[in-house]
């Protein structure tokens, strides 16, 4: 983890948001997650809250309405799933014009995306203003068993080699004039799977190998050692907190 490595998800940005420890951002998403998730869903008001205190957040930390609407659009499958939800449910009906869509269902597709959408949206924020290697040290910290930080940072590193051999064998393929249009041919592209496979499983013996040689015995010598002060904590926490006041007034009010 020793390596810089930028991610698209990351923003470049010097706000008082990306000068934050990764280990107390990481925290504080986790904390303002669980409660909203801990919100009733009737308490409406409460998340209109909740995206008004993650504009706040956003607006600190200089990150474009654009970049994070975008960023959003993976979260389509389950608005798919939460528009079904009216349909499909049991219980007290309802009509809204001309269908008729059950209460629960009602209800529950508007949990399904008010919840979702700010847990997606937050943390859209924490990657858009924490770099790759940042977030990982910040699981270390947070004392997260370094076994599976490991696995974390080879998956992702990995993912991208193997992203980038893809496109080279593509760009490969498209200069020899292949273009794949139909069911003949497949055969082309299984063998171009299966060799990617073996170049890829070739180069992790060979990482691991050279990191063995460089004395590597099971665990990742920690190059920064990533330590924040009690202000910014502070700072770090006034999202879940700001949430925390919202969550007990949806409550009681």
């Amino acid at each position: 983890m020793g390596a810089g490595h930028a991610h698209k998800l990351y923003r470049h940005g010097h706000s008082p948001v990306h000068a934050l420890p990764p280990h107390t951002k990481l925290a504080a998403v986790l904390a303002f997650v669980v409660v909203v998730v801990s919100t009733p869903r009737e308490a409406m008001w409460a998340f209109a809250a909740y995206a008004g205190l993650l504009g706040l957040v956003a607006y600190t930390a200089r990150v474009p309405a654009g970049f994070l609407l975008k960023r959003l659009l993976i979260e389509v499958p389950f608005v798919a799933f939460a528009v079904l939800l009216p349909f499909v449910a049991e219980g007290e009906r309802v009509g809204v014009l001309g269908l008729s869509l059950s209460v629960n269902g009602l209800w529950g597709a508007w949990n399904v995306l008010a919840k979702g959408t700010l847990g997606v949206a937050a943390s859209v924020l924490l990657a858009s203003t924490t770099e790759l290697r940042e977030l990982l040290l910040g699981l270390e910290r947070l004392r997260l068993p370094p076994l599976l930080v490991q696995i974390a940072s080879f998956m992702v590193r990995y993912g991208d080699v193997i992203t980038d051999e893809m496109r080279r064998m593509r760009i490969a393929r498209e200069s020899r004039g292949f273009e794949a249009r139909g069911v003949r041919h497949w055969g082309v592209l299984a063998k171009s799977a299966g060799a990617l496979f073996i170049r890829s499983y070739e180069r992790g013996e060979r990482v691991h190998l050279a990191m063995v040689s460089r004395g590597y015995a099971g665990s990742m010598p920690v190059i920064d050692e990533v330590t924040a002060s009690r202000a910014q904590w502070s700072y770090a926490l006034a999202l879940p907190c700001a949430a925390l006041v919202v969550c007990l007034l949806g409550w009681t009010l």
